[in-house]
């Protein structure tokens, strides 16, 4: 079925709130199969929100959000990962009272067509780094190291897409390079994306489309490059 869908996430006229605090307002985001899209905005525009909201952390929500076809509006966050959705959260996520091995190893499962493209030689492969660390702890890892083993451990699961949120943050610079270099690695490899970094140059050069939020409203939406060049843009990120 997913393969004769036409885009893997649509989301139409999503509204969310926390308690009292309405913060996203008919935002529309649809991501097709092998697609880079950028998720712009400055802090407190509603980014993660929106991504939070799309996963089903937020429960104060109105709209229609659907998963390769099917009505996902009210699915819980086990639910949205089952239908093929992985997840890079801001912070990293990484179990600490767990080796890298096992933290791997947990998440590995087919995709939802049987994909196995990921395995965990190939994930070791790509970062080495890990492979000098199987016995550590989560909590033992340098913020490089654990940014590469969450990402390694969302591909484990042989994802349809994948959320990136803000994953190069507070990284040192060549480990920032390493994971862009990764980004674009998941990219040609044809799983759609949605990325979420502060750096929006590096984003857009690695995006098909992009959108960029403002106040919880899609204030500037549609291919990467147009937005890129688009005069309203810096002033949207305050730069």
């Amino acid at each position: 079925m997913a393969k004769s869908v036409e885009y893997l996430l649509e989301a139409e006229g999503i509204h969310a709130w926390y308690g009292s605090s309405h913060v996203l307002h008919g935002i529309d985001l649809r991501i097709a199969r092998g697609q880079t899209v950028g998720l712009l905005g400055r802090n407190g525009m509603g980014k993660s929100t929106l991504i939070r909201t799309l996963l089903g952390h937020v429960t104060q929500r109105d709209g229609r959000i659907s998963f390769f076809g099917e009505d996902c509006s009210h699915a819980r966050p086990h639910q949205v990962a089952r239908m093929g959705v992985a997840y890079v959260p801001e912070g990293r996520g990484v179990f600490p009272n767990l080796t890298v091995r096992e933290n791997l190893i947990m998440a590995a499962r087919p995709g939802r067509d049987g994909q196995n493209d990921w395995s965990y030689e190939r994930v070791l492969d790509r970062f080495p780094r890990l492979t000098e660390r199987l016995t550590n702890m989560g909590n033992q890892l340098s913020g490089g190291e654990q940014q590469m083993l969450s990402i390694g451990r969302a591909l484990m699961t042989h994802p349809d897409l994948i959320i990136l949120d803000e994953a190069t943050e507070g990284l040192a610079p060549l480990i920032v390079t390493e994971i862009w270099n990764v980004i674009a690695d998941i990219r040609e490899s044809g799983i759609a994306t949605l990325i979420v970094d502060r750096d929006f140059r590096r984003v857009l050069a690695h995006s098909d489309h992009a959108l960029v939020l403002q106040k919880g409203l899609s204030e500037l939406a549609g291919p990467a490059a147009d937005v890129a060049n688009d005069p309203a843009l810096t002033g949207l990120l305050g730069v």
